[in-house]
């Protein structure tokens, strides 16, 4: 079906585990008429869940995209672009990255759970992203659905702008509209109270809606008017509307895909993309415009290995039409690549198509220099562009991986580096130091789905252990430091003399060097030889062996000889000086505190939480996380957490799961320092 930019509609279904989204998505599908037979989870056959682990998990892992082209009941044509989002917190790394791709986060949530802990996240998150928001309040005809206590949990949570477009009816069997109604009843009450909140809701967040609406009543508003104001205050976050639907029977789910059609907004109407010119503090706000004649600028979120076309990058159009054949750049790049084949997901499928206009979400193959936050354009006007970055968690569980035999060291690192790319919250690194391979993620959960995939996808045995925690060193007074080094072993010497001050700088804060040095008593070409000096110890540490933070180093005097004085004497002088200074500055190992949220059944909370104390943690509070579930959230020591996945496991009979965020650095206690320093390999101090 040939469309225009205003007949697209792009949702993406977002919530906590379990509330049904895949079933949901699958749903829509089919009442669209997209599918002949929505599949099942249970049957492992549904449009989204196709990667052999999810099927076997029973969730989704990844982010997915299918689209269906359906005639409104307005008797427009609309294109509906849908993509099913990863519920569980430790696949939120593709679910944020695919948000910014919609314009609409409709968040999925379960009426016999009700409110629960990932409904208040990806609300959270869709609301800093400046998204529309919506709710579907699904299952309403399961045992133990309450309709009524989920919509007053929801209204609790987010505010009086929370108001239902339909109520369910006949014990979830059907439900009816309050939006362009005010006429029956429902489950809830009679429609008209409900009926009467949402236009009052809606009329007064325009001047000139809301005089006609209150010199004509309701019957002097025009249909335009209506929507015009019903997108502005989804635009505002005045209104998130509430629709009640069963995925599993259907009820409520032509009514929801009817709603999605009239009343959520196209590319041109929602909130514009946080497109930003230049990086760090000099990036300016750009505005982009749906205009398909216009240069193009599109945005890559997600980055699949396809086993059939290779390295696949998914990307949505802001502005400019991308057509097979044509030339596009990636980010500033000076050569372009072409278009060979443009293709539309489906899932697993990739239907190849001739062009992509603003707000189509398409992908194009084979193209090594993409990744996930790429820019594609076909002018260098387009040069520095690029959306404003996705506030992604910082993965902090790690382990250290090798291969499992000899001569799959590359097939390894090539497997790895497709992963990274894939996932923009798993990480591979290399510790120099300990030569260790470390893969981070967000989870236990996280990287054993990643292990399984180097196993299932690459056929690669791997092993793994717990890798070195990721200590720092700082300082916590000032200090002086001074080091001469004098070396003569006939012929030309080495000279060179520092004075230096150290102080402490807060925490976050990075490094500084500071040269207040008069009179030249260190020649200018060499104050870089003292930095580089400092910079080593920067690197291996000066007490514990790891990397030193936040403090300032400043020189300010010394001495040099007009004939002996080289950048080798200046480098070992400075490094001297350095360590002689942070050994007077009372220095510290700092490890670092991480946000844990653990989520398990209520009558394991006790056992939880002792367990948590016992691990020099912080508890900053409890959340009911819907079905007989607690999530306890609390700022833990890394350290401490080693085998945790065991412990939570035997704890909970396998219920229980937990993520992980970074928080901070902080010091460590007297003892463990201790501990830390001497086990530091002998004699490193003195080198």
């Amino acid at each position: 079906m040939p469309y225009s930019t205003a007949q697209i509609r792009n949702v993406a279904l977002a919530g906590h585990p379990g509330a049904g989204k895949t079933t949901l998505f699958e749903a829509l599908l089919h009442a669209g008429g997209a599918l002949q037979t929505a599949g099942t989870v249970e049957r492992g056959n549904t449009v989204s869940d196709f990667d052999p682990i999810e099927k076997q998990r029973g969730h989704s892992i990844d982010a997915a995209i299918a689209s269906l082209d359906h005639a409104a009941a307005s008797g427009e044509a609309v294109h509906l672009n849908l993509v099913d989002l990863p519920g569980y917190p430790d696949f939120r790394g593709p679910a944020l990255a695919a948000l910014d791709a919609v314009e609409t986060a409709l968040v999925v949530v379960d009426a016999a759970a009700g409110v629960e802990h990932g409904t208040r996240r990806m609300m959270e998150r869709a609301r800093e992203r400046g998204l529309c928001r919506a709710i579907v309040v699904n299952r309403i005809d399961v045992d133990g659905a309450d309709p009524a206590r989920t919509l007053a949990q929801l209204r609790d949570a987010f505010g009086s702008t929370v108001l239902p477009l339909n109520l369910p009816a006949g014990g979830g069997a059907r439900v009816v509209d309050c939006f362009g109604q005010a006429d029956g009843d429902s489950d809830l009450g009679p429609v008209a109270d409900w009926h009467q909140r949402i236009l009052d809701q809606v009329v007064e967040v325009n001047e000139t809606v809301m005089d006609h609406y209150l010199e004509l009543g309701e019957s002097g508003l025009t249909g335009a008017e209506l929507h015009d104001a019903f997108e502005q205050c989804l635009r505002e976050g005045h209104l998130v509307p509430v629709c009640f639907a069963s995925a599993r029977t259907g009820a409520g789910v032509r009514e929801l895909l009817d709603v999605a059609e009239r009343l959520f907004p196209h590319p041109g109407e929602a909130n514009p993309p946080p497109f930003v010119k230049g990086s760090g503090f000099a990036a300016q706000p750009i505005a982009t415009t749906p205009d398909a004649e216009a240069h193009v600028v599109a945005d890559v979120f997600r980055i699949v290995h396809d086993p059939f076309v290779g390295k696949l990058g998914v990307f949505r159009v802001y502005q400019g039409t991308v057509r097979r054949d044509s030339q596009l750049f990636v980010d500033d790049g000076r050569k372009p690549f072409k278009v060979g084949h443009l293709f539309r997901l489906q899932g697993r499928e990739h239907v190849e198509v001739d062009r992509a206009i603003p707000g189509d979400i398409a992908a194009v193959a084979k193209v090594d220099e993409l990744h996930v936050d790429a820019v594609l354009h076909d002018s260098h006007d387009e040069d520095q562009i690029h959306l404003a970055p996705v506030a992604f968690p910082r993965p902090m569980f790690g382990l250290a991986i090798e291969a499992g035999s000899k001569g799959q060291e590359q097939k390894l690192a090539n497997a790895l580096h497709k992963l990274a790319e894939e996932d923009p919250c798993f990480q591979v690194e290399h510790e120099a130091e300990t030569n260790e391979t470390v893969i981070r993620g967000l989870s236990d959960l996280h990287l054993r789905v990643q292990l399984e995939r180097l196993r299932d996808r690459f056929a690669l045995d791997v092993r793994t252990r717990p890798p070195r925690i990721a200590y720092r060193e700082t300082i916590a007074a000032r200090a002086e430091g001074h080091h001469r080094h004098k070396k003569q072993t006939g012929g030309a010497g080495q000279f060179g003399e520092v004075f230096m001050r150290i102080e402490p700088l807060p925490r976050g804060a990075g490094f500084e060097f500071v040269d207040e040095v008069k009179g030249g008593v260190i020649p200018g070409q060499f104050l870089p030889a003292v930095e580089k000096g400092v910079r080593q110890v920067l690197a291996s540490g000066a007490v514990a062996g790891y990397p030193m933070q936040d403090l300032r180093v400043v020189v300010y005097d010394g001495k040099h000889h007009p004939v002996d004085s080289k950048e080798v004497a200046f480098v070992a002088a400075g490094r001297k000086a350095f360590l002689d200074a942070v050994a007077k500055a009372r220095p510290q190992v700092l490890e670092p505190i991480v946000d844990l949220e653990v989520s398990a059944p209520e009558a394991h909370m006790g056992d939880i939480s002792g367990g948590l104390a016992a691990k020099r943690a912080r508890i900053n509070g409890t959340d009911a996380a819907g079905s007989g579930e607690i999530a306890v959230s609390a700022q833990v020591p890394l350290s401490e957490l080693e085998g945790y996945a065991a412990e939570l496991k035997s704890i909970t009979a396998g219920r229980g799961r937990y993520a992980l965020d970074f928080s901070h650095y902080e010091p460590v206690p007297p003892q463990v320092q201790q501990a830390l320093v001497a086990a530091w390999r002998p004699g490193h101090e003195d080198e």
